[in-house]
């Protein structure tokens, strides 16, 4: 067996086939990846020259590297030449997940698989959350929690769920979730996929090629809608659970629906359930209520209740730097969403809260934070950081909103606290990279939580 790529997910594939009793060769275009591979036992072959690939019978590609579009990585065409089938780690993980040991178990574990553009990693640790809350054995892996090869054998009755990129289901020869989630879709990756027909179609996959016992799929977008007439047999099979946020979605079999802060559950024409979400600090906004319409889809295609989910739902937490309530103090909320990495996700954020002091800024994307415009009405003012804040004040000042170039984050946190109202959100949604001065958007986020501490730990 071959694999390309030694990241986290080439090291643990080629680990778990060694384990499996495979010859193993292994190649990465870094020099620092192939030490870390040496020092693992790993045996290196260059698999882009002439030969490689004689007498191996699979190739393992990693999440990063091309197989397709924009060009296959070189070692990955000499495979395709040579006959060599491919495969990644998620293939791999679906082919060995079962054992005989399954026949002792009184309820077979299961598999939930989460794909979409955005949401995913929240969706995940929601189902994750909730079923530790209800005393369910579970694990969560994929680009979430472990990698996948790295999840401890199955136990009676557990439920792993995966978080799966469009990489990931794009390549995998095998994809047999029990549960498939598609949250919702947004021009990502279009280079990698060769436009967003073919970005959608390597998610619809986990689909297409897995067919799940049940499918839970939200409908906002085109592609979502099509996915779910693919799926369904009707518009009453409740196989496929359809998804929304911000419409009442009515005449299916099984539906779950957020709108004006309620989430609402409809079977075969009848309410069956009711949520409350507006005061859960750990799902803030329409973008998080739609990521709890489909966590809540998948749990209850498990079995839980209305109820044992509400419960749960309540406790959540949120994930570290996506929108996450850090702190109230004196009335000013604050709240990290350092994972804002570009105007869309920040747009989430600034529409999820009434009055916000909101601190921007980094290296900013093509096109800067000119599409926010529809997304600015909640901004009190704005505190731009780094490299690109003169560009953002133009912007804001075309747009008439109040802001001021604080140059660092300590700076624009001082001035946004002395300026703050009881009432009003201090958000973190800097629309742009962290490099420029911090060295990833968690050191960010890491640096912002520590100063709503140290502010709290203040008297008075």
């Amino acid at each position: 067996m071959a694999v390309l790529g030694l990241g986290r997910s080439g090291l643990s594939a080629a680990a778990a086939l060694r384990a499996g009793g495979a010859e193993v060769i292994a190649w990465d275009d870094g020099e620092e990846a192939r030490a870390k591979a040496v020092a693992a036992g790993i045996e290196l072959a260059d698999l882009a020259r002439p030969g490689a690939f004689d007498g191996v019978a699979l190739l393992i590609v990693s999440p990063g590297i091309p197989h397709l579009y924009p060009a296959p990585h070189p070692a990955v065409e000499a495979a395709m030449r040579a006959g060599v089938p491919l495969d990644n780690d998620i293939g791999l993980f679906f082919r060995s997940w079962a054992t005989q040991g399954w026949h002792r178990f009184a309820t077979a574990p299961r598999v939930i698989a989460v794909t979409g553009s955005n949401g995913k990693s929240t969706t995940v640790a929601l189902i994750h959350h909730v079923l530790e809350a209800a005393g369910r054995p579970a694990q969560m892996a994929g680009n979430i929690g472990l990698g996948v090869l790295d999840a401890e054998p199955a136990h009676d009755g557990e439920v792993l769920v995966l978080e799966l990129s469009s990489y990931q289901c794009d390549l995998a020869r095998t994809l047999t979730p029990d549960i498939a989630v598609f949250t919702n879709l947004a021009d990502d990756h279009l280079d990698r996929h060769g436009g967003r027909g073919g970005y959608f179609a390597a998610k619809r996959r986990l689909f297409a090629e897995g067919s799940p016992d049940r499918a839970v799929i939200g409908i906002d977008e085109p592609e979502g809608m099509f996915l779910a007439s693919q799926m369904a047999e009707g518009p009453l099979d409740d196989q496929v659970i359809r998804i929304s946020s911000g419409r009442k979605l009515g005449g299916f079999g099984w539906s779950v629906f957020a709108r004006r802060g309620f989430l609402a559950e409809w079977r075969k024409g009848r309410q069956m359930a009711s949520i409350d979400l507006r005061p859960m600090k750990g799902l803030p906004g329409a973008h998080n209520h739609q990521n709890a319409c489909a966590a809540y889809g998948a749990l209850r295609a498990l079995g839980l209740a209305p109820k044992q989910i509400e419960k749960a739902f309540r406790s959540f937490p949120g994930l570290p730097h996506r929108c996450r309530f850090i702190a109230e103090i004196r009335g000013i909320a604050f709240v990290n969403d350092s994972k804002a990495t570009n105007a869309e996700s920040a747009a989430h954020a600034l529409r999820a809260f009434p009055r916000i002091r909101w601190i921007a800024g980094g290296e900013g994307k093509a096109g800067g934070i000119e599409a926010l415009a529809a997304a600015l009405a909640t901004v009190e003012k704005a505190y731009l950081i780094g490299r690109d804040a003169p560009r953002f004040a133009a912007t804001l000042a075309e747009q008439g909103i109040a802001h001021e170039i604080s140059g660092t984050l300590e700076k624009a946190f001082a001035s946004a606290i002395a300026e703050a109202r009881p009432g009003d959100t201090v958000l973190l949604a800097p629309a742009a990279a962290s490099f420029d001065q911090f060295e990833s958007f968690e050191a960010r986020g890491e640096a912002f939580e520590r100063l709503v501490r140290e502010l709290a730990e203040k008297p008075g």
